[in-house]
């Protein structure tokens, strides 16, 4: 027999032996044939295209907040200030950050917040929130007409940032909320705090998502007592802590260890870059590797910057961005990634911008 051609198309190879009718090619060790029937096209085009925005989304560092937080007033010359937000927002308006996925804080259900505070507590802070001016909490906790909303978005940024990142939408997230949460004990309010929001998270993790180890790791400058109280009988709960000492508010002790879950690494007035890292990598680093954390929450505190009015730790943006890609690197080992960060302080506005892009810029992994 001899060949009269071979053509060809973009689906299928053709052979047209003298004087017959063309026909596929059929690969015999195969078995199949170099087309595809149009369903089966289609059904492996769609799945593609899945494929492919799942794997777009799941590349994107998501940023949550809300036009609310602006509306927790506190009192003129108070350090938590809606100025605070809006330095941040105004250094992530920069055109380097134009990849983030922006998207608003919804609110919290109670019975979320519940995870973690009592029902009477939640209602008392609910009743707390004045129709008019501002009212003290506590000698350094104020509450103001917005302040309801704010704390129930706060937590709400929180959850659906774990959310996010539990179901693959997002590969992390920072949240830019306020009042901040760390402070606030399960059935007390302080250090401008109402709920704790990274442990609600965590809570959260664990009830929708079953995650089953699930870690918080505080870089601010003031312990978070909050956090360390709700967590302190749970051995799957890691608190991870480096913080000023003697400073409000006088707890975090390295011998406050709970059930053997909670790492504390106290700093003294004036330690800067070197004894942080030190604190991180020869303490709380390797105990929460040891942990194997499901995900990763972070209290972002950025009061330990050198410009910061309320401590005297000396650290500058740059030291923000090696923990947090330090955090990175465990959450790649353990957990695809997986992590959660919500502001806590900085009270010193440059200060407070320059290492909130140096945290937010290395979770983008630019």
């Amino acid at each position: 027999m001899t060949i009269g051609q071979v053509s060809r198309n973009a689906n299928a190879v053709y052979s047209r032996p003298a004087g017959h009718t063309v026909s596929a090619l059929r690969y015999e060790a195969r078995d199949c044939r170099p087309t595809q029937d149009a369903e089966a096209f289609e059904s492996a085009r769609a799945e593609s295209e899945t494929l492919n925005e799942k794997a777009t989304i799941r590349l994107t560092t998501l940023y949550i907040s809300h036009p609310s937080f602006l509306d927790h007033e506190t009192p003129y010359g108070h350090p938590e200030r809606a100025d605070r937000l809006r330095a941040v927002e105004h250094m992530l308006s920069d055109e380097a950050f134009q990849m983030l996925a922006r998207d608003q804080a919804p609110k919290a259900e109670l019975e979320t917040i519940a995870l973690a505070h009592p029902e009477d507590y939640i209602d008392t802070i609910r009743k707390t929130a004045p129709s008019e001016g501002t009212v003290h909490v506590d000698a350094d906790t104020c509450m103001s007409p917005g302040s309801w909303e704010a704390s129930l978005r706060g937590v709400g940024a929180a959850v659906y940032a774990v959310d996010q990142v539990m179901t693959g939408k997002a590969a992390n997230a920072f949240c830019a909320t306020r009042p901040p949460g760390h402070h606030a004990e399960r059935g007390r309010a302080m250090g401008f705090c109402l709920f704790s929001n990274a442990a609600i998270a965590a809570m959260h993790a664990r009830a929708e998502h079953g995650a089953e180890r699930l870690a918080v790791v505080d870089f601010d400058v003031h312990h978070g007592n909050g956090t360390q109280d709700i967590f302190w009988h749970d051995a799957d709960l890691f608190y991870g802590s480096s913080h000023e000492m003697p400073l409000f508010p006088g707890t975090g002790a390295a011998n406050e260890t709970g059930k053997g879950n909670i790492i504390n690494a106290p700093l003294h007035a004036g330690d800067g870059s070197d004894a942080f890292r030190a604190a991180w990598d020869e303490r709380i680093l390797p105990a929460l590797d040891a942990h194997s954390p499901d995900l990763i929450i972070i209290s972002a505190g950025f009061d330990a910057h050198f410009r910061d009015p309320l401590a005297n730790i000396q650290l500058t943006h740059q030291d923000f961005a090696w923990i947090t890609q330090r955090l990175m690197d465990v959450a790649d080992k353990h957990c695809e990634g997986r992590m959660v960060s919500i502001l806590e302080g900085g009270y010193d506005l440059q200060g407070l911008a320059a290492s909130a892009a140096a945290h937010v810029s290395t979770l983008m992994r630019v």
